[in-house]
């Protein structure tokens, strides 16, 4: 079972996923500053150019490193940056792979993430090293877990004190999905 090797462009429905490229450094800067962001991802607080492109080298090593893909979730129209998601796959080898996602603030509420976690979602599930996508979400995060819904994820069960965010355990929805049987 192998998985590509190069990062591909995927099209949805007014988003494009692309690999991070250095013009997308002003997009993280932006969201050093959201409270949740960087509690949950490796995007730096700082909010500098410098700590945002070495931000953007971790994500375009992730694939080299053979923990996963991440992509820069673009406006199709224009191309601009707006957020990221990501399939990791260390448990590829038992055919399991996890997504997760965020939107810049300023870009949120116009179905992007919707958008994105669909195509993501499509593409990955034709893969045959996936047969399972996981996916995490915060219970007070009705946005996200309606988000995975819509994409065909099924909520599993709450995974009390699951992950740490910040200085608090906290508690998680978890949400798979299946390709579809044949």
């Amino acid at each position: 079972m192998t998985l590509p090797q190069e990062m591909p462009r995927l099209y949805g429905d007014g988003v494009v996923l692309r690999p991070f490229e250095d013009c997308d450094a002003g997009m993280v800067m932006t969201v050093a500053s959201d409270p949740l962001i960087p509690l949950i991802t490796t995007v730096p607080t700082s909010g500098t150019h410098n700590d945002a492109l070495a931000y953007i080298e971790r994500q375009r090593s992730r694939l080299a490193a053979n923990t996963g893909y991440s992509f820069a979730i673009a406006d199709a129209a224009t191309d601009r940056a707006v957020g990221q998601i990501g399939l990791w796959i260390g448990d590829i080898d038992q055919g399991h792979a996890s997504t997760g996602y965020w939107i810049a603030p300023q870009e949120r509420g116009v179905g992007r993430a919707r958008a994105a976690l669909s195509v993501l979602t499509d593409w990955a599930l034709g893969l045959d090293a996936v047969a399972r996508i996981q996916l995490y979400v915060e219970p007070w995060n009705v946005a996200s877990w309606r988000t995975a819904e819509a994409c065909g994820y099924e909520r599993e069960g709450l995974l009390r004190s699951w992950q740490q965010v910040g200085d608090e355990r906290e508690d998680m929805y978890s949400y798979s999905i299946l390709p579809k049987r044949r």
